[in-house]
């Protein structure tokens, strides 16, 4: 099961350690099954109640997971292994259409915004002790909120959509907390709740977002926190509805208590309006993240919630990074004071790119879902087929896996790339790998 690696301590943490630098190298490479408890113990020479603990460390860092009777393994992405080394190399000519970026094309540009920015710190460089949040970035995000209809409170900023939601889940969870997540749903953020030890309760979707009853079952389990994604959820493109909105409100206000994350990554590339779900707890968070309008490298996403969340996350952020690049934020605000991304004409592009690839779907038989976003989510019988299969036409896709915890099996396509010559081709090719192999039952 391990190869040539040997596991090596006599205590947990040292197993542990052994077990973890392993993974981090790339000798123990995700979904390799660790030996069982008592096998392992008699092996080392120690305590099986010691190798117990050793696991048990690990689970809650995110490195492995213990599925029962299967055993224990090393998720398939575990927080300690390296990035790098999990894409595998594509053939030469494919079209890689499984990463989920923006079209750079469709991007903001930079040049005047960042001039503006530099200029300024040239004449007043920001030194310690300033606000942690530029006065001008603070006053447009609020606008924005309110234009949204997101409840009042204070701004704050994080380095990206996934870094605030870290903090704002670690300001009021604890490993073994239960956190109700969409189903299919963010690779990154289901392997940030592994990592940080908290326990995913899955939330079943449609095209309208989490389906009540789901929700409410994650809460009567005992989720103290809930996720929902806004508009082009990742990877099914649902977006909520105003009469969805109404449902979750009504539904969260039931449990004042519970910690409701909203994430709004699709403002500046959604035709959809914004719907929030927030504002009926006492605990709660609204994240306009500008990774997809503005590009992903500026690292800024603007939040509001309640006082005592902001104020715990805001607090944490002074004793760790302190604050967010002002020159960052001024660049944000110049972008958005200018009108730099011109919202309507990114979303009806996008729209037409996915519109496009799902009517070519659906005359071939197949339905995929994509209402709104970058991606298209194709049920499959059989991922690894599909992506195997689609690979050898040419074409490399995201596998469902990543976005999976108790969801049927499917594929993510992003159309970001996908030029209307192309969408045909496309189409025939996943219909082909989406069709169940000879003696397989779909479902």
């Amino acid at each position: 099961m391990l190869g040539e690696y040997r596991i090596g301590g006599r205590g947990a943490a040292e197993i542990a350690a052994s077990i973890e630098r392993a993974v981090g190298e790339g000798a123990l490479a995700p979904g390799h099954v660790l030996p069982p408890q008592r096998e392992l113990a008699a092996d080392l020479g120690v305590n099986a109640n010691t190798v117990a603990a050793a696991y048990r460390a690990l689970r809650e860092r995110g490195v492995i997971e213990t599925a029962g009777r299967r055993g224990s393994r090393v998720r398939g992405r575990p927080a300690t292994s390296p990035r790098e080394a999990m894409p595998f190399d594509l053939p030469p000519g494919t079209r890689d259409i499984s990463k989920g970026n923006p079209d750079p094309a469709l991007l903001p540009p930079l040049a005047d915004a960042l001039a503006e920015a530099a200029k300024r710190a040239g004449n007043a460089p920001v030194l310690y002790g300033e606000a942690a949040v530029d006065e001008e970035l603070a006053e447009l995000a609020r606008a924005r909120f309110d234009a949204d209809g997101v409840p009042p409170g204070p701004v704050g900023v994080a380095s990206g959509a996934l870094d605030t939601i870290e903090r704002v889940l670690l300001a009021w969870l604890r490993p073994g907390d239960a956190v109700a997540v969409e189903d299919p749903g963010w690779a990154a953020l289901l392997d940030l709740v592994a990592a940080l030890g908290l326990r995913p309760v899955p939330c079943r979707l449609d095209d309208e977002g989490p389906r009540p009853e789901a929700v409410a079952e994650a809460l009567r389990a005992g989720a103290r926190a809930v996720v929902v994604t806004a508009r082009a959820q990742n990877p099914t493109g649902a977006a909520v509805t105003p009469a969805r909105a109404r449902e979750l409100r009504a539904l969260f206000a039931e449990h004042p208590q519970t910690l409701v994350i909203e994430d709004d990554h699709g403002r500046g590339i959604v035709s959809a309006p914004l719907n929030p779900v927030v504002g009926s707890t006492e605990r709660w968070v609204e994240i306009h993240s500008l990774a997809k309008s503005h590009g992903p490298d500026l690292r800024v996403a603007a939040f509001t919630g309640d006082r005592t969340t902001v104020d715990r996350v805001r607090g944490r952020q002074r004793l760790g990074p302190g604050w967010v690049s002002l020159l960052l934020q001024r660049i944000v605000a110049h972008l958005w004071r200018t009108g730099a991304v011109d919202a309507a004409r990114v979303a009806a592009t996008y729209d037409a790119r996915r519109d496009r690839l799902l009517h070519a779907l659906a005359e071939r038989g197949v339905e995929a879902r994509g209402r709104s976003g970058l991606n298209v989510w194709v049920p499959v019988p059989d991922e690894t087929r599909a992506v195997a299969q689609l690979l050898r036409a040419g074409w490399a896709v995201a596998p469902g896996a990543r976005f999976r915890v108790a969801s049927p099996q499917g594929i993510r396509l992003t159309v970001v790339a996908v030029a209307e010559a192309e969408v045909e081709p496309l189409a025939a090719a996943v219909a082909d790998a989406a069709r169940p192999a000879a003696g397989h039952r779909f479902g």
